[in-house]
């Protein structure tokens, strides 16, 4: 019991575990927590399986991330116990008697003789301590008295409190990591979604997306209702930083995407060869156009892909969100028969026309034997945006909270509330009285020589 409590309070220990800590909760940060496998492979590659067999990817609810926070929390109470009851007899419990060599054995010291009886000099020293908002405490023994005065004695938990602080942020941090909910919602304006383990609904009214000149994102805003029984009750704005909280569950601006489903797409039809625009169409995608030829009467946008490529078992499929190889499946119909199909490319427009392509293999169909030179271009493409938000419960905030204030108040104590105590022996000889004073201080010791030096030469100087 004795050696697990002397290994508890090692000093070496709590900055081993804090270093340790210190680098899991960096490690933490870099990897994004929670993510799904797909995106953890793609980000990661091998690494992936690693990281997520170590915990890497839910780090502060992992097993080994959570002892850590328990030996921590272990050390820093044994070493708060063990350091508690000499500060509390020293602050509350002090005794005043103390001997004139003793005293002036101190850092700061003073000797001398005051023509006054043993009470009026008692009184005098009492008066100028207390006009310096020292509390004193006194002891007699016969002709001699001893004083003893301190302020400031909570500085001397300073540390303590600090601790205290750090347990409680521990506390929160449990809390958190083992009952805290996160969901992600994509709305588009005007879509509605519930919001899990929450009894209200959020409706995206509006969002924008400010840039900078140089084209960079500036912000996310994003105007959302809380809906309460079919009804709104309550609509913000919500920025980057500037969370909606609503019942304890705070909505977050969290990113952005483009709802590619409800692509909208502009297309040109041409002959070969010929720069000359024979029609410009703008389709939803399962949309047609009817179009007055003799060879085409419509044109069907069947899908929309923003950043083409061929996968396995040569699926076509979207690399990315984003448009960096936008591509159209398009379908051109004489009649009841179609007489090509392929996709087109917004960046390639020479490459794919399609002309009686199957739309997988790339074979020429039997329709298009005779079908007419037609070339159909990908102009422009656009999608409906919608706002990423993150709806996050944390039962744990508040303690945290609890614990960040109670840590700036004990390094506040520590620091800019350091506690002073000054001892005085005073002792009656032949109707005089010799004074002997010493004091210390645990911080600013320059300061607190300089008040020592003031109070006692107001004490020697005669009133």
């Amino acid at each position: 019991m004795r050696s697990a409590w002397k290994f508890l309070s090692s000093i070496k220990l709590a900055i081993v575990l804090i270093i340790l800590l210190t680098v899991a909760s960096i490690v933490g940060t870099l990897i994004p927590q929670g993510r799904s496998v797909a995106e953890y492979s793609a980000r990661y590659g091998s690494l992936s399986g690693l990281f997520m067999a170590l915990r890497l990817t839910r780090l502060y609810q992992s097993v080994w991330y959570l002892a850590l926070l328990l030996l921590f929390a272990a050390n820093t109470i044994v070493c708060t116990l063990s350091r508690l009851g000499p500060k509390w007899r020293r602050v509350f419990h002090a005794a005043p008697e103390a001997d004139a060599k003793s005293v002036t054995s101190m850092r700061a010291s003073a000797r001398f003789r005051l023509p006054l009886t043993l009470a009026a000099a008692r009184d005098r020293v009492t008066r100028r301590l207390r006009a310096r908002r020292y509390r004193v405490d006194e002891s007699a023994k016969g002709e001699k008295i001893s004083l003893l005065a301190r302020k400031r004695r909570l500085g001397w938990f300073g540390s303590d409190v600090v601790h205290l602080g750090l347990l409680v942020i521990i506390a929160g941090g449990f809390t958190s990591g083992l009952g805290s909910r996160r969901a992600e919602l994509s709305l588009t304006d005007g879509q509605t979604a519930d919001v899990p383990h929450a009894a209200f609904q959020l409706r995206l009214d509006k969002f924008d997306t400010e840039y900078y000149p140089q084209g960079g994102v500036k912000d996310w805003k994003s105007t959302v209702s809380v809906i309460e029984g079919g009804a709104p009750v309550l609509t913000r704005i919500i920025e980057v930083n500037e969370p909606l909280t609503y019942k304890g569950i705070s909505v977050y601006q969290q990113s952005y995407g483009w709802d590619w489903t409800r692509s909208r797409v502009v297309l040109e039809l041409r002959k070969p060869g010929d720069p000359a625009v024979l029609k410009t169409m703008t389709l939803d995608v399962g949309q047609s156009a009817a179009v007055e030829s003799p060879d085409v009467t419509s044109v069907v946008v069947r899908r929309f892909v923003p950043d083409f490529v061929i996968g396995e078992g040569n699926e076509i499929q979207s690399r990315s969100e984003d448009p960096n190889n936008p591509a159209a499946l398009v379908e051109a119909w004489k009649g009841e028969e179609r007489v090509f199909s392929g996709w087109i490319f917004a960046k390639f427009p020479d490459f794919g026309q399609g002309h009686g392509n199957d739309p997988m293999s790339g074979a020429r169909t039997a329709a298009a034997a005779d079908a007419p030179k037609l070339a159909v271009v990908l102009k422009d493409y656009s999608a409906a945006p919608y706002s990423v938000l993150e709806a996050a419960q944390d039962p744990g905030a508040n303690l945290i909270w609890l614990g960040c204030l109670l840590v700036s108040g004990g390094f506040f104590l520590a620091f800019y509330w350091p506690p002073r105590e000054i001892r005085v022996v005073l002792e009656g000889s032949q109707g005089k009285v010799d004074l002997a004073a010493g004091g210390h201080a645990a911080k600013s010791r320059e300061a607190f020589q300089a008040e020592f030096d003031g109070i006692f030469e107001s004490i020697r100087r005669p009133e």
